[in-house]
This record gives structure tokens, C-alpha cells and sequence, in this order.
């Protein structure tokens, strides 16, 4: 009987163990990301803090790749070799390597435009037997709908890198939707940062405004693409508030990038626990919250821009290199 009894307590205690989200042994997490720059530093960040709310101890490998693929392909071998627990790759092509490389572990993707189209995932709505993630599809339509409100635009230029899947995913909608809309489109395109300041001086003097999607490339050389546009006064619309916080952009609206690394971060989290990846949909940011619109006074002021009341009533307006209203 004493037998059974302490045959049942431990049973108890191995329940209450599991369900508690511990974890039976030290938890290992390696974070892949294409180039450092405020949104994927945000990110990173977010991923750790979102994993930690579960496994308070879990420890991190953190990896840049500095904008090569060669170096993050280097680095999902680098983990495949560690046995991670779980890879995240941040951007799309981190992501890749991740899948191309771990075949039998866990891979999850974090703010990747079109998982899709990258060969993630075959359908958003279910992952794979070893990859699922979140999805930061930008609304393309609504930034530059919001560009022509605050300026006169009649001719949109757009920056972005050819070898980037996301990149040239969201040239191809903003080109529909300047269509649809009557605007000319006028693109100038990289392949590395280096070409990103002289790709927007190409453009500049034809164009009445530049428009940046989410492009790793072109924001590791966000500075080159400001200096030309406020230079030849022309506004800059970014999909990236992250780093509109930190760099003199007119505005920006587009993902709370910590909050969607936090997101990734619980994913992380569920298939610790036991959920299984093919279980687990593309995971969108799809409220309110989620996003932020960022006005800069300053550049404003500079480029000669009055911005409307109504609007700066719903952004987060920065002046004299401060935020002044969340």
C-alpha cells in the first residue's frame, strides 16, 4: 500500500511539473538575425523576453549574420551543431538558412513579410512538421495613402534591395497600389548597404517623396537615405517606427517590432511545452495596439510640411529630437 501511495505522489508531482512549464532540462534558444539595426535589435529583444516569461532561466545564442548569407548559413550550422532547442531566425533570410539547414528541430520565424513565398510554410494557416512563426506583412496601401495626406506626392520613390524575398514582395505591391491610386512609381534598387545612398541620389530629383518597406538592407543604411531626402526636402514614409524613434524619419507607420518579438517569443514557448510546430499558424499582428504611427515635427519643419491636426491627434510626435506625445 506505502508502495503505491508514493508510486502515485510522484506521479502527481511529475504532473503538476509539467504543466507548471518547467522544463526538464536547461533550455537552449538560438536567435539568428540577417543585420543589426533598431527593429531587429527590438526583435531580438523581444523574442528573450517573451521566452522568459515562461522559462525564466532559459539561456540565449545570439547571432548576426551583418547582412551575408554565407555567415548565416554558418550559423544554422552552428546551431544544428549545438542542438538548440529551438532556432529563430528574424528576417527572411536567416529564416531560410534556419529550414535549410535544421531538418529534425524546431525552427520558428519572426517577422517574416511572406513565409509563404520565402518556402517556410506551405499555407499560413498551419505550420510545418518543424516551422511555424509570425508574419510582419506591412499595409503597404494605408503608409502611402498616409504620405499623400501629409504631402503632395505625384511621384513615389522606393529603395529596396533585389535580393531580399520581403523586399521585393512588398516593391510589387507598392507598385499595384501607386497604380490603383494614379501616382507614378519610380524604384531604384541594391544589392548591399553600400549602394543604398547613391541608389536614393539616382532617384531623388524625379521622385516627390521616398517610401520604405521592410527592408533589412536599405535600414542598415537608413542615415544614407535621410540625409539625401531631407537635403532635396523630401518627406521619407517608413514601415518601421523602431527606428523613426531613433533617426530623423518624416514618418513612420508600420509594427511595434519588441511586441512582435515578444509574440515569437510565446511560440518559442508553447513548443517547449510540447505544442508541435504543424499545430501553430503564421501568428499576425492584427490589433490596434500593434501599431504605431510616428510623426517627426522637426523633419516637418525642415521640409517645409504642415501636418494636420487630426493626424498628429492619433501619432506619437517627436520634437526637438524628443517624444512628446504616446
Amino acid at each position: 500500500m506505502k508502495k503505491i501511495l508514493t508510486v502515485g505522489l510522484l506521479t502527481i508531482l511529475v504532473s503538476v511539473f509539467l504543466t507548471s512549464g518547467a522544463y526538464s532540462k536547461d533550455v537552449l534558444i538560438g536567435i539568428s538575425k540577417i543585420v543589426a539595426h533598431p527593429a531587429l535589435d527590438a526583435l531580438e529583444r523581444g523574442v528573450q523576453d517573451g521566452v522568459k516569461k515562461s522559462f525564466p532561466d532559459a539561456k540565449f545564442d545570439l547571432q548576426n549574420a551583418n547582412g551575408e548569407m554565407s555567415t548565416a548559413s554558418q550559423i544554422a550550422h552552428k546551431f544544428k551543431a549545438a542542438k538548440v532547442d529551438v532556432a529563430v531566425g528574424i528576417a527572411t533570410p536567416t529564416a531560410q538558412a534556419l529550414v535549410n539547414s535544421i531538418k529534425r528541430s524546431p525552427v520558428v520565424f519572426c517577422a517574416v513579410t511572406d513565409p509563404v513565398g520565402a518556402g517556410l510554410v506551405k499555407s499560413v494557416k498551419k505550420g510545418e512538421k518543424y516551422v511555424t512563426g509570425t508574419s510582419d506583412m506591412t499595409p503597404v496601401r494605408q503608409q502611402i495613402e498616409m504620405l499623400i495626406k501629409l504631402a503632395n506626392i505625384k511621384t513615389l520613390g522606393h529603395v529596396y534591395s533585389s535580393s531580399e524575398a520581403n523586399a521585393v514582395k512588398l516593391a510589387k505591391i507598392a507598385r499595384k497600389v501607386c497604380k490603383e491610386l494614379g501616382i507614378k512609381f519610380v524604384e531604384s534598387t541594391v544589392t548591399n548597404s553600400s549602394e543604398v545612398k547613391q541608389a536614393t541620389q539616382a532617384i531623388i530629383g524625379r521622385v516627390d517623396g521616398i517610401y520604405l518597406s521592410n527592408d533589412n538592407t536599405v535600414f542598415s543604411a537608413l542615415s544614407s537615405v535621410l540625409s539625401v531626402a531631407t537635403r532635396n526636402k523630401k518627406p521619407v514614409m517608413s514601415a518601421d517606427p523602431s527606428s523613426a524613434k531613433k533617426n530623423p524619419v518624416f514618418a513612420a507607420w508600420g509594427f511595434d517590432y519588441y511586441k512582435m518579438g515578444v509574440a515569437t517569443g510565446k511560440i518559442v514557448s508553447r513548443i517547449l511545452k510540447g505544442e508541435k510546430t504543424v499545430d501553430i499558424p503564421t501568428k499576425f499582428m492584427t490589433d490596434a495596439s500593434d501599431v504605431d504611427l510616428i510623426i517627426n515635427l522637426d523633419v516637418a519643419k525642415k521640409i517645409g510640411i504642415t501636418i494636420p491636426e487630426d493626424i498628429l491627434k492619433q501619432a506619437t510626435v517627436i520634437k526637438n529630437g524628443k517624444v512628446v506625445k504616446k
